[in-house]
C-alpha cells in the first residue's frame, strides 16, 4: 500500500529535464547529466486524501511522472550495471509532482534555491504501488494526464534523456538510497497551470492497458499564513 510510504519514505528525489520536448517549453538548458532535486515527504499526497491545495498568489503546475520506489540500499552504483539498478527498485508508482511556477521563475531570476516552488503540502500525489510485473520494461510505459476533459501530457517513458540506472548511478554518487526512498524520473511536455475546482486525472499505461491511474481535485489553500508577493 502507498501509505507504507509514509512511515518508510525519507526522501523523494526528482530528475529534472529529462525530456526534450519540456525542456524547450519551459526554455531551459538541456543538462549535460541527470538534473536533480529533492521534494520534502510532507508535501505527499496518498490516493484518496485529496484535494491538492493551492496556495495564495501562486500559479501551480502539474506534471505527471513515474515513479521509482527503492527497495535496496543503493550507494555509488555503476552507471553501466543496469541489473543492479532495477533491482534496486522494489515498486513503481504514477505521481504529480506539483510546482509553484511563478515562485520558481522569481527565485530563478534572483539565482536563490527554489525548494519553496515544490515543497508545499499536497504538492506530491501519487498512486498506489504498482508491482514490477505489472511494468515489464519502465522505459517503454506511457504516461497521461488530463484536467478536466482535456488531456495535457501524453507521452512514452521511452523518451527520456537519462535512463534509469544513469539516474540511480548519478544520484547514489551523492547521496546513498535508502529503502522507502521516492525517486520520480522526470515530465514530458505539455505541464500546464490548473486553478480551484479543476480535477486532475493520471494515467500510466503498458501496451495500451492502463495499469494505475491517480485522480485528485484542486482547491484554493483557504487556511495558513503563506501569500507570494512578486518582489
Amino acid at each position: 500500500m502507498a501509505s507504507s510510504l509514509r512511515n518508510t519514505c525519507r526522501k523523494i528525489i526528482c530528475i529534472g529535464r529529462n525530456y526534450a520536448d519540456h525542456i524547450t517549453e519551459l526554455k531551459s538548458a538541456t543538462p549535460k547529466q541527470p538534473f536533480f532535486f529533492l521534494k520534502p515527504t510532507s508535501s505527499l499526497l496518498l490516493p484518496g486524501q485529496g484535494p491538492v491545495l493551492l496556495p495564495k498568489g501562486v500559479n501551480v503546475h502539474y506534471e505527471v511522472e513515474l515513479g521509482l520506489v527503492i527497495g535496496k540500499t543503493l550507494r555509488d552504483l555503476d552507471p553501466e550495471d543496469h541489473k543492479t539498478a532495477l533491482d534496486s527498485v522494489s515498486n513503481y508508482l504514477l505521481a504529480i509532482d506539483m510546482t509553484a511556477r511563478n515562485v520558481q521563475d522569481e527565485a530563478k531570476k534572483k539565482g536563490l534555491p527554489w525548494s519553496i516552488a515544490k515543497g508545499f503540502d499536497t504538492f506530491c500525489p501519487i498512486s498506489e504501488l504498482i508491482p514490477k510485473s505489472a511494468i515489464p520494461d519502465p522505459h517503454n510505459a506511457f504516461l497521461r494526464l488530463s484536467v478536466g476533459d482535456e488531456v495535457k501530457q501524453a507521452d512514452s517513458t521511452n523518451l527520456m534523456l537519462y535512463r534509469i540506472p544513469r539516474q540511480l548511478a548519478d544520484i547514489s554518487r551523492v547521496m546513498t538510497l535508502e529503502p522507502g526512498d521516492l525517486v520520480l524520473t522526470g515530465t514530458p511536455k505539455g505541464v500546464g497551470r490548473v486553478k480551484n475546482g479543476d480535477v486532475m486525472r493520471a494515467e500510466i499505461e503498458v501496451d495500451g492497458k492502463r495499469v494505475e491511474s491517480i485522480e485528485v481535485a484542486v482547491r484554493d489553500r483557504l487556511e495558513g499564513r503563506y501569500e507570494f508577493k512578486e518582489t
